[in-house]
Protein backbone atom coordinates (compact mmCIF):
# COMPACT_ATOMS: atom_id res chain seq x y z
CA UNK A 1 0.00 0.00 0.00
CA UNK A 2 2.91 2.38 1.30
CA UNK A 3 5.15 1.41 -1.38
CA UNK A 4 3.53 3.21 -4.36
CA UNK A 5 1.58 6.05 -2.58
CA UNK A 6 4.14 7.32 -0.64
CA UNK A 7 7.75 5.65 -1.47
CA UNK A 8 7.72 5.40 -5.32
CA UNK A 9 8.86 2.45 -5.27
CA UNK A 10 12.10 1.03 -4.62
CA UNK A 11 14.91 2.12 -7.20
CA UNK A 12 18.17 0.87 -7.36
CA UNK A 13 21.09 3.17 -7.58
CA UNK A 14 24.95 3.35 -7.29
CA UNK A 15 24.82 6.63 -6.86
CA UNK A 16 26.14 7.73 -2.98
CA UNK A 17 22.99 8.61 -0.65
CA UNK A 18 23.33 10.00 3.21
CA UNK A 19 21.43 7.65 5.67
CA UNK A 20 21.63 8.89 9.12
CA UNK A 21 21.78 6.00 11.14
CA UNK A 22 23.61 2.32 10.28
CA UNK A 23 20.31 0.44 9.74
CA UNK A 24 19.55 -1.01 6.82
CA UNK A 25 16.43 1.15 5.14
CA UNK A 26 15.62 -2.24 3.92
CA UNK A 27 14.85 -3.17 7.73
CA UNK A 28 11.99 -0.33 7.84
CA UNK A 29 9.96 -2.57 5.08
CA UNK A 30 7.63 -5.40 6.10
CA UNK A 31 4.41 -6.82 5.47
CA UNK A 32 2.19 -7.32 8.28
CA UNK A 33 2.08 -11.45 9.46
CA UNK A 34 -1.24 -12.63 10.27
CA UNK A 35 -3.00 -12.44 14.18
CA UNK A 36 -2.34 -15.14 16.58
CA UNK A 37 -5.74 -15.45 18.34
CA UNK A 38 -5.51 -15.70 22.09
CA UNK A 39 -7.74 -19.22 21.53
CA UNK A 40 -3.73 -20.32 20.00
CA UNK A 41 -2.10 -19.52 22.74
CA UNK A 42 -0.25 -22.02 24.49
CA UNK A 43 -1.84 -21.27 28.20
CA UNK A 44 -2.95 -24.61 29.15
CA UNK A 45 -4.73 -22.48 33.13
CA UNK A 46 -7.68 -20.65 33.33
CA UNK A 47 -6.82 -17.59 36.41
CA UNK A 48 -9.35 -19.60 38.75
CA UNK A 49 -6.71 -22.71 39.00
CA UNK A 50 -4.10 -20.31 40.34
CA UNK A 51 -6.04 -20.66 43.95
CA UNK A 52 -6.15 -17.02 44.06
CA UNK A 53 -7.44 -14.61 46.65
CA UNK A 54 -11.35 -14.32 45.56
CA UNK A 55 -11.58 -11.00 45.81
CA UNK A 56 -8.95 -10.22 43.20
CA UNK A 57 -10.13 -13.43 41.24
CA UNK A 58 -13.56 -11.35 41.07
CA UNK A 59 -11.82 -8.29 39.69
CA UNK A 60 -9.94 -10.13 37.04
CA UNK A 61 -13.06 -11.81 35.83
CA UNK A 62 -14.43 -8.41 35.89
CA UNK A 63 -12.10 -6.90 33.50
CA UNK A 64 -13.61 -10.00 31.20
CA UNK A 65 -10.35 -12.04 31.63
CA UNK A 66 -10.59 -15.62 31.61
CA UNK A 67 -7.24 -17.28 30.22
CA UNK A 68 -4.16 -15.90 30.51
CA UNK A 69 -1.69 -15.08 28.20
CA UNK A 70 1.38 -17.58 28.10
CA UNK A 71 4.14 -15.85 30.11
CA UNK A 72 1.11 -15.59 32.36
CA UNK A 73 0.49 -18.73 32.89
CA UNK A 74 3.54 -20.32 33.22
CA UNK A 75 4.86 -16.98 35.60
CA UNK A 76 2.19 -17.17 37.88
CA UNK A 77 2.12 -20.10 40.05
CA UNK A 78 6.13 -19.29 40.23
CA UNK A 79 5.66 -16.31 41.83
CA UNK A 80 2.69 -17.50 44.34
CA UNK A 81 5.34 -20.26 45.46
CA UNK A 82 7.76 -17.13 45.91
CA UNK A 83 10.66 -18.69 43.56
CA UNK A 84 12.60 -16.37 42.22
CA UNK A 85 11.61 -15.95 38.11
CA UNK A 86 13.52 -14.62 34.90
CA UNK A 87 11.21 -13.88 32.35
CA UNK A 88 12.24 -13.31 28.80
CA UNK A 89 9.30 -11.64 26.80
CA UNK A 90 8.83 -8.75 24.60
CA UNK A 91 6.16 -5.81 25.46
CA UNK A 92 2.99 -6.73 24.88
CA UNK A 93 2.29 -10.36 26.22
CA UNK A 94 1.12 -9.48 29.29
CA UNK A 95 3.99 -9.53 31.66
CA UNK A 96 2.50 -7.09 33.77
CA UNK A 97 -0.10 -8.67 34.90
CA UNK A 98 1.98 -12.02 34.79
CA UNK A 99 3.86 -10.37 37.83
CA UNK A 100 0.95 -7.95 39.31
CA UNK A 101 -1.89 -10.05 40.14
CA UNK A 102 0.48 -12.85 42.21
CA UNK A 103 2.38 -10.16 43.87
CA UNK A 104 -1.10 -8.69 44.81
CA UNK A 105 -2.58 -11.92 46.07
CA UNK A 106 0.48 -12.34 48.16
CA UNK A 107 -0.39 -8.80 49.54
CA UNK A 108 -3.79 -10.15 50.31
CA UNK A 109 -2.54 -12.86 52.48
CA UNK A 110 0.13 -10.66 54.02
CA UNK A 111 -0.36 -6.93 54.67
CA UNK A 112 3.33 -6.76 55.72
CA UNK A 113 4.20 -7.57 52.18
CA UNK A 114 6.10 -4.51 50.80
CA UNK A 115 7.32 -4.47 46.91
CA UNK A 116 9.42 -2.36 45.06
CA UNK A 117 9.43 -2.24 40.81
CA UNK A 118 11.86 -0.51 39.01
CA UNK A 119 11.06 0.54 35.69
CA UNK A 120 13.41 2.45 33.09
CA UNK A 121 11.15 5.02 32.03
CA UNK A 122 8.62 7.34 34.14
CA UNK A 123 5.88 6.37 31.19
CA UNK A 124 6.15 2.74 31.96
CA UNK A 125 6.03 3.08 35.68
CA UNK A 126 3.16 5.06 35.47
CA UNK A 127 2.07 2.26 32.64
CA UNK A 128 2.77 -0.31 35.41
CA UNK A 129 1.03 1.49 38.14
CA UNK A 130 -2.26 2.09 36.49
CA UNK A 131 -2.13 -1.59 35.45
CA UNK A 132 -2.01 -2.76 39.04
CA UNK A 133 -4.44 -0.07 39.76
CA UNK A 134 -7.08 -2.25 37.58
CA UNK A 135 -6.90 -5.43 39.34
CA UNK A 136 -7.28 -3.72 42.95
CA UNK A 137 -10.72 -1.93 42.96
CA UNK A 138 -12.28 -2.42 46.47
CA UNK A 139 -9.04 -4.14 48.00
CA UNK A 140 -6.88 -2.42 50.57
CA UNK A 141 -3.91 -2.40 48.62
CA UNK A 142 -1.74 0.65 48.28
CA UNK A 143 0.45 1.57 46.01
CA UNK A 144 2.67 5.08 45.69
CA UNK A 145 4.97 6.45 42.56
CA UNK A 146 8.34 7.25 42.71
CA UNK A 147 9.28 9.36 39.56
CA UNK A 148 11.72 12.15 38.25
CA UNK A 149 9.92 15.06 37.07
CA UNK A 150 6.60 15.03 39.44
CA UNK A 151 6.23 16.70 43.02
CA UNK A 152 8.78 15.47 45.36
CA UNK A 153 6.73 17.18 48.67
CA UNK A 154 4.01 14.53 47.16
CA UNK A 155 5.86 11.49 46.39
CA UNK A 156 7.14 11.50 49.79
CA UNK A 157 3.64 11.85 51.62
CA UNK A 158 2.87 8.90 49.50
CA UNK A 159 5.72 6.67 50.32
CA UNK A 160 5.30 7.31 54.12
CA UNK A 161 1.94 6.17 54.81
CA UNK A 162 3.52 2.77 53.71
CA UNK A 163 2.03 1.46 50.78
CA UNK A 164 2.46 -2.43 49.78
CA UNK A 165 4.40 -1.12 45.89
CA UNK A 166 6.41 1.76 44.89
CA UNK A 167 7.17 1.77 41.70
CA UNK A 168 9.73 3.81 39.94
CA UNK A 169 12.63 4.53 38.15
CA UNK A 170 16.02 4.20 39.91
CA UNK A 171 17.38 7.64 39.93
CA UNK A 172 14.12 9.02 42.28
CA UNK A 173 14.38 5.47 44.24
CA UNK A 174 18.00 6.42 45.25
CA UNK A 175 17.34 10.27 45.91
CA UNK A 176 14.56 9.05 48.16
CA UNK A 177 16.60 6.52 49.49
CA UNK A 178 19.20 9.28 50.09
CA UNK A 179 16.65 11.36 52.09
CA UNK A 180 15.65 8.53 54.16
CA UNK A 181 12.15 8.31 53.04
CA UNK A 182 13.00 4.85 51.36
CA UNK A 183 14.39 2.12 53.68
CA UNK A 184 15.18 -1.03 51.32
CA UNK A 185 15.54 -3.24 54.58
CA UNK A 186 11.83 -3.00 54.45
CA UNK A 187 11.25 -4.73 51.59
CA UNK A 188 11.14 -8.68 51.02
CA UNK A 189 10.33 -8.45 47.15
CA UNK A 190 11.98 -6.65 44.07
CA UNK A 191 10.88 -6.72 40.42
CA UNK A 192 12.91 -4.83 37.92
CA UNK A 193 10.80 -4.49 34.36
CA UNK A 194 12.96 -4.33 31.16
CA UNK A 195 16.37 -5.18 32.66
CA UNK A 196 18.01 -4.54 29.28
CA UNK A 197 16.39 -0.74 29.05
CA UNK A 198 17.42 -0.44 31.71
CA UNK A 199 21.13 -1.18 31.68
CA UNK A 200 21.13 0.69 28.32
CA UNK A 201 20.12 3.60 30.07
CA UNK A 202 23.05 3.81 32.59
CA UNK A 203 21.19 2.35 35.55
CA UNK A 204 23.46 -0.50 35.98
CA UNK A 205 25.10 1.35 39.12
CA UNK A 206 21.39 2.07 40.76
CA UNK A 207 20.20 -0.96 39.76
CA UNK A 208 23.06 -2.63 42.06
CA UNK A 209 23.00 -0.51 44.87
CA UNK A 210 19.26 -0.52 45.50
CA UNK A 211 19.54 -4.72 45.07
CA UNK A 212 22.01 -4.50 47.60
CA UNK A 213 20.21 -3.66 50.06
CA UNK A 214 17.20 -5.34 49.95
CA UNK A 215 17.43 -8.30 52.42
CA UNK A 216 19.18 -11.25 51.02
CA UNK A 217 15.94 -13.26 51.85
CA UNK A 218 13.59 -11.04 49.08
CA UNK A 219 12.01 -12.63 46.02
CA UNK A 220 13.56 -11.44 42.85
CA UNK A 221 11.65 -10.88 39.48
CA UNK A 222 13.61 -9.94 36.29
CA UNK A 223 12.33 -9.60 33.18
CA UNK A 224 13.45 -8.57 29.88
CA UNK A 225 13.27 -8.26 26.30
CA UNK A 226 16.90 -9.67 25.68
CA UNK A 227 19.63 -11.77 27.66
CA UNK A 228 23.28 -10.50 27.09
CA UNK A 229 26.36 -10.93 29.32
CA UNK A 230 25.64 -7.60 31.52
CA UNK A 231 22.34 -9.01 32.54
CA UNK A 232 23.63 -12.47 32.68
CA UNK A 233 26.28 -11.21 35.59
CA UNK A 234 23.12 -9.00 37.23
CA UNK A 235 21.15 -12.58 37.14
CA UNK A 236 23.75 -14.53 38.90
CA UNK A 237 24.73 -11.98 41.80
CA UNK A 238 20.89 -11.18 42.69
CA UNK A 239 18.87 -14.42 41.69
CA UNK A 240 18.11 -16.85 43.73
CA UNK A 241 17.86 -20.73 41.74
CA UNK A 242 15.50 -18.81 39.72
CA UNK A 243 12.77 -20.02 37.63
CA UNK A 244 13.49 -18.83 34.05
CA UNK A 245 10.87 -18.73 31.49
CA UNK A 246 11.01 -18.03 27.75
CA UNK A 247 8.37 -17.10 25.37
CA UNK A 248 8.27 -16.87 22.15
CA UNK A 249 5.96 -15.12 20.86
CA UNK A 250 5.15 -12.55 17.64
CA UNK A 251 7.16 -9.87 17.72
CA UNK A 252 5.67 -6.32 19.12
CA UNK A 253 5.45 -5.27 15.08
CA UNK A 254 4.45 -8.66 13.65
CA UNK A 255 0.75 -6.61 12.84
CA UNK A 256 2.93 -3.54 11.74
CA UNK A 257 2.98 -2.85 7.84
CA UNK A 258 6.16 -1.09 7.48
CA UNK A 259 7.52 0.89 4.69
CA UNK A 260 9.57 3.78 4.06
CA UNK A 261 8.78 7.24 2.88
CA UNK A 262 11.87 8.61 0.66
CA UNK A 263 11.61 12.68 0.90
CA UNK A 264 14.50 15.43 1.06
CA UNK A 265 15.27 16.26 4.23
CA UNK A 266 14.24 20.21 3.89
CA UNK A 267 10.80 18.57 2.50
CA UNK A 268 9.94 16.32 5.47
CA UNK A 269 7.91 18.51 6.92
CA UNK A 270 5.61 19.01 4.42
CA UNK A 271 5.14 15.73 3.88
CA UNK A 272 4.78 14.66 7.51
CA UNK A 273 1.55 17.77 6.71
CA UNK A 274 0.80 15.88 4.01
CA UNK A 275 0.32 12.52 5.41
CA UNK A 276 -1.52 13.22 8.61
CA UNK A 277 -3.94 15.37 6.81
CA UNK A 278 -5.30 11.75 5.28
CA UNK A 279 -8.31 10.12 7.14
CA UNK A 280 -6.67 7.19 7.14
CA UNK A 281 -3.83 8.55 9.59
CA UNK A 282 -6.97 8.79 12.44
CA UNK A 283 -4.09 8.82 15.09
CA UNK A 284 -0.55 9.24 14.23
CA UNK A 285 2.65 8.92 16.64
CA UNK A 286 5.32 10.84 15.20
CA UNK A 287 9.19 10.04 17.01
CA UNK A 288 11.46 13.24 16.22
CA UNK A 289 15.28 12.53 17.50
CA UNK A 290 15.45 16.10 19.31
CA UNK A 291 13.34 17.99 21.87
CA UNK A 292 14.13 20.72 19.80
CA UNK A 293 12.35 19.11 16.36
CA UNK A 294 9.63 17.61 18.82
CA UNK A 295 8.47 21.09 19.60
CA UNK A 296 9.38 22.21 16.44
CA UNK A 297 6.99 19.94 14.46
CA UNK A 298 4.27 20.22 17.42
CA UNK A 299 4.16 23.82 17.07
CA UNK A 300 3.66 23.93 13.34
CA UNK A 301 1.48 21.34 13.29
CA UNK A 302 -0.74 22.80 15.71
CA UNK A 303 -0.38 26.26 13.76
CA UNK A 304 -1.83 24.45 10.69
CA UNK A 305 -4.87 23.63 12.20
CA UNK A 306 -4.02 20.00 13.40
CA UNK A 307 -4.92 18.91 16.75
CA UNK A 308 -1.24 18.04 18.36
CA UNK A 309 0.83 18.15 20.77
CA UNK A 310 4.77 17.59 22.20
CA UNK A 311 6.31 14.91 24.48
CA UNK A 312 10.02 15.10 25.60
CA UNK A 313 11.74 14.73 28.41
CA UNK A 314 12.51 18.42 28.89
CA UNK A 315 8.50 18.69 29.79
CA UNK A 316 7.27 18.83 33.52
CA UNK A 317 6.11 15.58 34.80
CA UNK A 318 2.94 17.07 34.89
CA UNK A 319 2.42 18.43 31.48
CA UNK A 320 3.18 14.81 30.03
CA UNK A 321 0.69 13.01 31.88
CA UNK A 322 -1.97 15.67 30.52
CA UNK A 323 -0.33 15.62 27.19
CA UNK A 324 -0.91 11.87 27.01
CA UNK A 325 -4.32 11.91 28.64
CA UNK A 326 -5.13 14.28 26.04
CA UNK A 327 -4.06 11.88 22.87
CA UNK A 328 -5.49 8.90 25.00
CA UNK A 329 -8.80 10.40 25.15
CA UNK A 330 -8.03 11.73 21.90
CA UNK A 331 -8.32 15.12 22.10
CA UNK A 332 -5.63 15.44 20.14
CA UNK A 333 -4.96 12.88 17.65
CA UNK A 334 -1.25 13.45 17.03
CA UNK A 335 1.80 13.29 19.30
CA UNK A 336 5.23 14.22 18.24
CA UNK A 337 7.58 12.83 20.79
CA UNK A 338 11.29 11.98 21.37
CA UNK A 339 11.63 7.92 22.43
CA UNK A 340 10.67 8.56 25.91
CA UNK A 341 7.12 7.36 23.92
CA UNK A 342 8.71 4.16 22.80
CA UNK A 343 8.58 2.18 25.98
CA UNK A 344 5.62 2.73 28.46
CA UNK A 345 3.13 4.34 25.91
CA UNK A 346 0.23 1.46 25.98
CA UNK A 347 -2.65 2.98 24.01
CA UNK A 348 -4.18 0.38 21.83
CA UNK A 349 -6.18 2.64 19.15
CA UNK A 350 -2.83 4.21 17.39
CA UNK A 351 -2.91 3.98 13.97
CA UNK A 352 0.28 5.07 12.55
CA UNK A 353 3.66 5.30 13.75
CA UNK A 354 5.95 7.78 11.73
CA UNK A 355 9.80 7.90 11.97
CA UNK A 356 10.27 11.49 11.60
CA UNK A 357 13.70 10.73 12.50
CA UNK A 358 15.32 7.60 11.66
CA UNK A 359 16.29 5.51 15.29
CA UNK A 360 19.90 4.80 16.62
CA UNK A 361 19.06 1.37 16.79
CA UNK A 362 17.11 -1.58 15.12
CA UNK A 363 16.00 -1.94 19.10
CA UNK A 364 14.70 1.09 19.35
CA UNK A 365 12.73 1.11 15.87
CA UNK A 366 11.45 -2.22 17.09
CA UNK A 367 9.85 -0.34 20.29
CA UNK A 368 8.71 2.56 18.66
CA UNK A 369 6.68 0.91 15.55
CA UNK A 370 5.46 -1.93 18.19
CA UNK A 371 3.18 1.33 19.80
CA UNK A 372 0.67 0.57 16.74
CA UNK A 373 -0.83 -2.42 15.64
CA UNK A 374 -1.86 -3.70 19.42
CA UNK A 375 -4.60 -6.04 20.27
CA UNK A 376 -6.28 -7.32 17.10
CA UNK A 377 -5.42 -4.03 14.89
CA UNK A 378 -3.59 -3.80 12.00
CA UNK A 379 -1.08 -0.56 12.53
CA UNK A 380 1.21 1.23 10.17
CA UNK A 381 4.52 2.18 10.10
CA UNK A 382 6.73 4.65 8.01
CA UNK A 383 10.07 5.35 8.18
CA UNK A 384 11.66 8.64 6.28
CA UNK A 385 14.37 8.29 4.57
CA UNK A 386 16.26 11.05 2.13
Amino acid sequence: MYQNRYSGGFRRTNRPRFISSTINPSLYVKKAEDFVTIEENKATHQFSDFGLDTKILANITAKGFTKPTEIQDQVIPHILNKRDVLGIANTGTGKTAAFAVPLIDNVLHDTNKRIIILAPTRELAMQIKQDIRSFTPGLKVYIALAIGGAFLREQIIDIRRGPHFIIGTPGRIMDLARRRVIDFSRFDTIVLDEVDRMLDMGFVNDITDIVNQIPKTRQTLFFSATVDRKIETLINTFLNNPVKISIKTQNASSHVEQNVVRVPRASKEQKLQELVSSPDFKKVLVFGSTQMIVERLSTSLTQKGFRASGLHGGKRQSQRQSIVRDFRENRINILVATDVAARGLDIADITHVINYDQPNNYEDYIHRIGRTGRGNSKGYALTFID
